[in-house]
């Protein structure tokens, strides 16, 4: 046995590591600068600009009602805008307040005086206008809305839009001050990242290399456990054809012969007598018991197999598992039948009887789907049932798998488990043919 690659593996393990840890605190400290960078300025600013915004589309609104309200062809008094011209005011109001409390960290005191003093200016404007207007002076409010709010309207817009254009630039210094961080921050995250793909390249290098020697021992093994699958199965073949044939020729001819002395000693018996009757329920014993030995013979090892060929064994095999289990079995064959050799067919017949073991034990359902195919490429046999899968079933069940597995692998082929669409189990098995 080789030295194991665990240490030199740890090694570059913990390298790896301490450079990963080294750079994600480096990493964490520069974007805690980031976070504070876009909370404190980008984030606050964008909230005060949205504020603004809004403080100037009711700006704008109030210069399109004081416009309406100077339209000579319009057939309402001035006093019909007062509604309209509240709630325009109460929602300004509330957005100057929300703007107010996001520009305390980066707007004047001056500039905030600023925009309280000329709204509250305009608003005193507007009350005097709508006075003039109930006391039936519309030719003053409209002059004084030509004359005064008009202006203060436009004042207060250029006010904020020169607050809109401070915000702008703000927000382009922050941008700014972002990118420098993210460009440090690639810098040494490229040196860290070569430092860290040296490490892994090494580490690497030095499991590829322990990988080869694994690999190479693990193709011996399966090599030496293959070859000792094939010789097990080939003994355990061995062994089942010698106890069939045992079970056949002695115990089939003892229990025929024992069958033919007694049917001739109940010809010599009286006829209705109580011997007579014992001798035939005594020989009809013998024969259900020669029935039975020729039944498990041939379920160890069908003669047929080696007579008949595959197909006429399943076509044997399949009723009996239906009588001796009460499952109905639906068959179904395709294709033009291929000669196997008999290594071959003893590998598929075993395959099936271990599937339909397992369903009959384990599935707990009242039917069954067999399905062979012959193609010219290959032979597919498929086993499916709609009871419980392999989910459900105890893990005892893994030796049958197992040896299905060994067996398909010396055929060549290749073994699946699946799962139907209605549930259940669907094993399918693929053995290619010899061109």
């Amino acid at each position: 046995m080789g030295k194991s690659p665990s240490s030199g593996l740890l090694i570059g393990l913990v390298i790896t590591l301490a450079a990963v840890v080294l750079y994600s605190g480096y990493v964490t400290l520069q974007l805690q600068r980031l976070r504070q960078v876009q909370s404190d300025l980008l984030d606050r600013d964008r909230k005060d600009s949205l504020q603004l915004l809004r403080i100037q589309n009711d700006l704008n609104s109030i210069g399109l009602a004081m416009r309406d309200m100077l339209d000579s062809d319009e057939p309402y008094p001035l006093t019909a805008w007062t509604s309209q011209l509240e709630r325009i005011r109460s929602d300004l109001e509330d957005g100057l307040r929300l703007e107010d409390q996001l520009a305390v960290a980066s707007r004047t005191p001056e500039q905030r005086q600023y925009l309280t003093s000329s709204l509250a200016q305009f608003w005193d404007a507007v009350d005097r206008m709508f006075d003039l207007a109930r006391q039936g002076k519309e030719n003053e409010a409209r002059a004084q809305i030509r004359l005064s709010l008009q202006a203060r309207q436009a004042a207060l817009s250029t006010a904020v839009a020169r607050l809109l254009v401070e915000n702008s630039e703000r927000e382009e210094a922050a941008a700014l001050t972002t990118r420098e961080i993210y460009d440090r921050v690639e810098r040494q995250g490229y040196v860290f990242l070569a430092a860290i793909l040296l490490a892994i390249l090494l580490t690497g290098l030095y499991q590829i290399r322990s990988n080869r020697q694994l690999f190479s021992r693990l193709e011996d093994l399966s090599q030496q456990r293959s070859d000792l699958a094939q010789t097990l199965i080939s003994m355990q073949e061995s062994a089942l054809l010698h106890i069939s044939r045992e079970l056949h020729d002695e115990f089939g001819q003892i229990l025929t012969a024992m069958g033919v002395m007694l049917s001739r000693a109940g010809k010599h018996a009286p006829a209705g007598s109580q011997l007579r009757a014992d001798l035939k329920e005594v020989a009809d014993i013998a024969q259900s018991a020669l029935d039975k030995v020729r039944s498990l013979s041939q379920a160890l090892h069908p003669v047929m197999l080696e007579e008949s060929g595959l197909e006429a064994t399943l076509d044997w095999y399949i009723p009996v598992v239906e009588r001796q289990t009460g499952i109905v079995i639906s068959y179904r064959k395709s294709g033009t039948p291929i000669e196997l050799d008999a290594p071959m067919a003893v590998h598929v017949y075993r395959i099936l009887q271990e599937a339909l073991n397992n369903v009959a034990r384990h599935a707990e359902v009242r039917e069954a789907w067999v399905r062979l195919s012959f193609r010219p490429e290959a032979l597919e046999l498929e086993v499916e049932d709609h009871g419980k899968g392999f989910g459900a079933r105890s893990s005892r069940q893994g030796i049958g798998l197992v040896a299905m597995r060994e067996r398909a692998e010396l055929l060549g082929g290749g073994i699946e488990f699946l799962i139907p669409e209605q549930g259940g189990t669907l094993v399918r098995l693929r053995v290619p043919m010899a061109s």
